[in-house]
């Protein structure tokens, strides 16, 4: 059996791990909520984009909610155990953050090192979405419209990649091209030459690329940082797991 003086000099190191890991847990809990966050962003604002590229590509938000959402309730968990004291549920806490941190890597990694394959894939796309465009409301041509008129943008490499479609054939180009809407006739728009000026010169590939690149950008450092963090909390729940074991040990 321990001495007393060693038993209170243990005790204290206990209240100050739980102090951290709790404030640590909050934190965590919170980077949760901002996964949500960014996860319901990237639904609203960045589905244009991911309407563009495979299908894979679209469930990238999804992802980001449903790690928020198991962040948000491992957070829980994590705040309960280390309110309790219980070792078993620490280090269960330290592995579902291990597993989460190496989902979270891994999943960086392969957005890092497959980041051309992605950028040629959305390229193809969004030649082919040019190419059959039809202006009714169907997905692609929609993505096309919305991506013009908010990026002021016109084709690919620009408005000249409409020349060879069948919409320009029987329409022209697509009204989402104009500079000024009530300035773009139909005349004008069945008319490269008219429709110099009037429509916008820069192409959207390269503007799209910018675009997601620093949106995307934004989403992997706050992806990145959060798996990072959660190193701090393995450390702490293991640390403390193993303070309350040596305590009971000391006790006896």
């Amino acid at each position: 059996m321990a001495s007393p003086s060693r038993r209170l000099q243990t005790k204290p190191v206990i209240t100050c791990l739980k102090s951290v890991l709790l404030i640590y847990t909050f934190v965590f809990w919170f980077s949760g909520i901002i996964l949500l966050a960014v996860g319901i962003w990237g639904k609203v604002s960045l589905e244009v984009y991911f309407s563009l590229l495979n299908e894979k590509a679209t469930n990238v938000p999804y992802v980001l909610i449903g790690t928020g959402t198991v962040v948000i309730l491992l957070g829980t968990f994590g705040c309960f155990a280390t309110c309790r004291g219980s070792t078993w549920m620490l280090k269960l806490y330290a592995m579902f953050l291990t597993l989460i941190f190496l989902v979270v890597l891994v999943a960086a990694i392969v957005g890092f090192v497959f980041r051309h394959e992605i950028k040629d894939s959305f390229k193809k796309n969004c030649e082919v979405a040019v190419k059959y465009y039809s202006g009714t409301i169907d997905k692609r041509s929609m993505a096309v419209d919305t991506i013009q008129s908010t990026l002021h943008c016109c084709g690919v490499a620009n408005f000249t990649d409409w020349n060879q479609t069948n919409y320009f054939k029987q329409k022209g180009i697509p009204m989402s091209c104009c500079k000024s809407p009530g300035n773009c006739t139909a005349e004008d728009l069945k008319d490269p030459a008219k429709a110099m000026g009037k429509v916008y010169d820069n192409g959207c590939y390269s503007l799209v690329i910018q675009t997601m690149d620093s949106k995307m950008s934004i989403v992997a450092g706050i992806s990145f940082s959060i798996a990072c963090f959660q190193l701090v909390g393995i450390v702490l729940a293991c640390c403390l797991s193993r303070s309350i074991t040596n305590n009971q040990y000391e006790m006896v």
